[in-house]
């Protein structure tokens, strides 16, 4: 018999209902300051970055090789047979290189490690969907294929107010700063093949960027029937107004997941942030 886990990191940003009710284990990426470090979530909430970013832009660090490791040592404790791990984006973490390397350490369970290409609830999906597999009593084999797949199909746009803390924490990956900063210029940012940042519209003006957001969305999701999600940082009445024209649009959405992003990437956006991700399902 298998006794599969699914392992992820916490910029996953699934709702904690789901991942106690998938029996997801999570490991806490680290929030830096100069005087003291915070794991993702567990030690430090949303709202406190946001208010000590008003005095320092802290550093992000990928989970502790300790948490790794007691982790993964429970799990081999616990009878575990095969481990499938989903990481955040390789192009904005060293996380997937990390826990490559620390997976080899344990040949008495068959792991997998995928790196998602992506983050926040981008990645989620993905790990969500291969944990129901799990509790469906799905083989390793399927459940790796699935992710995968999953993997391959997911979209995600954001739009946010500045652009200063991605400049500040390394992240800006392909997105054009200084110039559209000074225009007001608003990127709708999404992810490349390769996990990185990229502007895949800019748009003049915070409002026609909602606007186009929404468009990009009703477009990719046309006679489709998706899994979507809309999740925001510090811009909860933005995210509600997008929320509710998605409801009144007709997009036939199978699944509506709505959120405030981890502490962990909150640093990397600072406040006004509005973000979907999706997925077509596929009905078998």
């Amino acid at each position: 018999m298998e006794k599969i886990a699914i392992v992820t990191d916490s910029s996953c940003d699934l709702d904690e209902e789901l991942i106690l009710k998938y029996d997801i284990k999570i490991l806490p990426l680290l929030i830096v300051y100069k005087d003291k470090t915070y794991r993702d979530k567990t030690e430090i909430k949303s709202q406190e970055v946001y208010r000590l970013l008003e005095t320092e832009i802290p550093k992000t660090s990928m989970p502790l090789i300790g948490d790794v490791k007691n982790l993964f040592d429970t799990l081999r404790n616990e009878k575990y047979t095969h481990v499938l791990v989903i990481t955040i984006s390789s192009g904005l973490s060293g996380t997937y290189g990390m826990l490559n390397m620390v997976c080899k350490e344990y040949e008495e369970m068959k792991m997998k490690i995928i790196d998602s290409k992506n983050l926040s609830i981008g990645l989620g999906f993905t790990v969500y969907e291969a944990a129901k597999a799990v509790k469906a009593g799905r083989t390793f084999e399927d459940v790796c294929l699935l992710a995968e797949n999953v993997k391959n199909s997911v979209k995600l746009f954001f739009v946010i107010k500045s652009l200063k803390y991605l400049k500040a924490g390394g992240r800006i990956g392909n997105v054009e700063t200084t110039l559209g900063e000074f225009l007001s210029i608003k990127p709708i940012i999404s992810i490349d093949k390769d996990g990185v940042y990229y502007s895949y519209a800019k748009i003049l003006g915070w409002r026609k960027a909602m606007n186009k957001m929404f468009d990009i969305l009703s477009k990719e999701t046309e006679n489709k029937k998706v899994n979507l999600a809309v999740m925001n940082g510090e811009d909860q009445e933005e995210a509600n107004e997008f929320i509710l024209k998605v409801k009144e649009s007709g997009i036939n959405v199978n699944e509506f997941f709505v959120g405030q992003i981890s502490p962990v990437l909150v640093v990397h956006t600072g406040p006004g942030l509005v973000g979907i991700s999706f997925y077509e399902i596929i009905e078998k």
